[in-house]
């Protein structure tokens, strides 16, 4: 009789496990989307405010072969 309790047992707890690999598969997977998302939205917001107009500068005013300037 115990047998049969215990394998009841271990079938719930498979299931539950089975149920719970799932759900933190789903939150996983939606935490790394909004991460994502918040990485590209500051990676837009650093380029125009500072990234873009400073590398254009140095692009300008760079020196060549023989030191002229392009």
């Amino acid at each position: 009789m115990g047998s049969i309790f215990s394998a009841i047992g271990s079938a719930i707890n498979s299931v539950i496990s089975a149920i719970a690999s799932v759900i933190m598969a789903i939150v996983g997977g939606i935490i790394t989307v909004i991460v994502t998302i918040i990485y590209f939205i500051e990676d837009i917001i650093c380029c125009r405010c500072c990234g873009s107009r400073r590398r254009t500068r140095t692009r300008t005013t760079s020196t060549r072969r023989w030191g002229r300037r392009y």
